[in-house]
């Protein structure tokens, strides 16, 4: 691989990974605006964004072959479900200050992945991640005697993440293409809610706030442009690359809720989440010998 593809690579993924990091930032901006119409904003502006961008590009000839595959379509309907309820939960956990337990769910992500494979795809765990899911459990066991309940929204972010990336593994669309079905399949219903919103005389585009309309509309591009950075960056760099980079997101978020937003972390609090750090150090590790060995096997030239 050249290095300055993998240069660019590398570039691009921090990019990605960095700015769905900084989204707490951008979302707090709209607090006081309904998460529920914070999310139809959102999908709304995405499709019109996408729609500029395939147009300008001249690349709507790739959507064909999607919308001709009726189980393609309807398995990214289904991820677009689970798309929504992350988008509605993480919006609702930054307005109302819990910014730090959001961050958790996307450090759980990678661990919930490797355990839907295991009951959905029937994969075999490694001795390495059976610790490491083994750890996790215990950190959130920790995490639910430091909050007086269960992390649900953590859970729900990881879950309907973790869900919906499986999902789109499934069906192997590209992620711009996939992004604009998964949007027009929510746009319907998107567009409902902004109406109910203007007919009740809350909605914040019709509210004569310019900042909150320019905030809403920009939903758009700010939510396309990172997962655009995330595709030139899978194109160019591997995928154990891409998978470290990741943990920039939830670190910046963490870091964000800590700092920024002054959110508090008793000595339980900081023990689960040295827990989950040191679960996802040690499938990291293991991640990485695995390939490696897989790697050696492979070079290996025959007698």
């Amino acid at each position: 691989m050249p290095a300055s593809r993998a240069g660019v690579g590398i570039l691009l993924g921090f990019l990605a990974y960095s700015l769905w990091g900084l989204f707490p930032l951008y979302f707090h901006l709209l607090e006081g605006i309904s998460p529920v119409e914070v999310v139809a904003n959102r999908v709304v502006w995405s499709l019109v964004f996408l729609a500029i961008l395939a147009t300008v590009t001249r690349t709507w000839a790739r959507m064909g072959p999607v919308l001709r595959a009726p189980r393609s379509v309807g398995m990214l309907a289904l991820a677009a479900a689970f798309l929504a309820l992350n988008w509605g939960v993480y919006v609702w956990a930054v307005e109302s200050g819990q910014v730090v337990e959001a961050s958790l769910g996307y450090f759980i992500n990678p661990l919930v992945s490797v355990g839907l494979g295991v009951v959905l795809l029937r994969e075999r765990l490694r001795t390495g991640q059976w610790v490491a899911v083994g750890i996790a459990v215990l950190a959130v066991a920790v995490l639910t005697v430091s909050y007086g309940r269960l992390p649900w929204i953590s859970l729900v972010l990881a879950f309907s993440f973790g869900i919906y990336g499986l999902i789109k593994k499934q069906v192997g669309v590209g992620s711009a293409e996939s992004l604009t079905v998964e949007t027009a399949t929510l746009a319907p219903l998107a567009l409902l809610v902004m109406a109910w919103f203007a007919a009740d005389g809350s909605s914040a585009m019709m509210s004569g706030d310019f900042s909150n309309v320019v905030l809403l509309v920009l939903l758009g591009p700010v939510t396309a442009l990172p997962l655009l950075a995330f595709g030139g960056a899978a194109t160019r760099i591997p995928l154990s690359t891409l998978g470290l980079l990741q943990y920039f997101t939830p670190v910046f978020q963490f870091l964000i809720g800590v700092f920024v937003f002054g959110e508090a972390m008793s000595a339980t609090r900081w023990a689960g989440f040295l827990l989950i750090w040191l679960s996802l150090v040690v499938m990291t590790v293991d991640g990485i010998r695995h390939r490696t060995r897989v790697t050696d096997l492979e070079v290996v030239e025959p007698d």
